[in-house]
């Protein structure tokens, strides 16, 4: 598949993540130094130099970015052009926003919405119009990519909100993780933008075998029509993963695709307090819904950071040589909302 490219958007401010205040813990990357610190000796290669930066912008280029080169390269090399990286605001190059231009370029897009949420990254009315352009080629596919949402008190009273947080930070168990870790603010504009409202709820353990392997993940595999999960069991062993709740319409025109089921060990969360042994972890546009294919996932599905990195690779190379159309030609059935 010569002709199909992949391009990784990082939906993030760069200039506006690296100068978050070291003295708030919460709502930021950790800078470098905190990172070393944390996970001694992993990353003592990364110590101090002239051309390493201790902070923020460190952490982002040496430990966060490198996380997703493998999924590059091997995009790359499937489709043999290279796969492209942006970052939606930089240092170097400014705002690179979603336009037609940059999409005709690419029919795999893939927005990484690592951004923190109090940073206020939001789609233009411009670029949802160019993504429901995009929207419009049979073929295409766009996957939006939040990550967790940790420590979220805006439903719970002042007075329960330590707790709430605690049970928070004790069922992930991370402890590189603050109280409140808030991301994917601009993927759920764009989803909900688009009329498939999804919120990308806490950041829940997924479960593990004996070996500490991902456990297999549950999979409606018959609606899979482009194969993407084909000879795919589980993904990562990330500690902290969103349940991508439908909202409103999304619920008729996004299925759940992959379920994977929470650690039964793990300390209890408000999620497993309403019952649910499981997390809605991929979801995919119903049939005539765009003429093109959305779905909805964790960021970490595109990174080699969590494990996993075998069958990841294999799904990566699913989507990547997937066939110029679906296994079966459905109808549309929906106009844009």
């Amino acid at each position: 598949m010569p002709d199909r490219r992949a391009c990784l958007y990082f939906s993030w401010s760069r200039p506006v993540e690296k100068d978050a205040p070291l003295g708030d813990i919460n709502n930021r990357f950790p800078a470098l130094f905190e990172a070393r610190r944390i996970h001694y000796p992993r990353f003592e290669h990364l110590s101090p130099s002239r051309d390493i930066d201790q902070g923020i912008n460190g952490f982002l280029d040496h430990i966060q970015l490198p996380n997703f080169h493998a999924f590059l390269q091997l995009a790359t090399d499937i489709c043999r052009q290279e796969a492209l990286m942006l970052e939606r605001v930089s240092e170097d190059f400014g705002t690179t926003e979603l336009t037609d231009s940059l999409l005709r370029e690419v029919d795999t897009l893939i927005i990484i919405s690592f951004d923190a949420i109090r940073t206020l990254q939001s789609p233009s009315q411009a670029e949802l119009n160019a993504l429901r352009g995009f929207l419009q080629t049979p073929g295409n596919m766009l996957f939006v990519c939040p990550h967790h949402d940790i420590g979220d008190t805006t439903s719970v009273s002042p007075n329960l909100h330590d707790r709430r947080q605690q049970a928070e930070f004790y069922h992930h168990g991370d402890r590189s993780i603050p109280p409140q870790q808030r991301f994917g603010g601009f993927g759920r504009d764009v989803l909900a933008g688009l009329g498939v409202p999804v919120e990308n709820r806490f950041g829940l353990r997924p479960r593990l075998d004996d070996h500490g392997t991902a456990w297999p993940f549950r999979a409606e595999r018959a609606l899979d029509r482009w194969g993407l999960l084909k000879d795919v069991e589980s993904f990562n062993t990330h500690p902290h993963l969103p349940h991508l709740e439908r909202i409103g319409g999304a619920r008729d025109r996004l299925d759940v695709l992959v379920q994977q089921q929470i650690e039964p060990t793990a300390h209890p969360n408000p999620f497993c307090d309403e019952g649910r042994r499981d997390f809605d972890a991929m979801l995919q546009s119903r049939t005539g819904v765009f003429d093109g294919t959305l779905l909805v996932c964790d960021s970490t599905l595109w990174s080699s950071t969590a494990g996993g990195i075998a069958q990841l690779q294999t799904f990566w190379s699913n989507v990547m040589q997937r066939s110029k159309a679906a296994t079966a030609p459905w109808p549309r059935t929906d106009a844009w909302p």
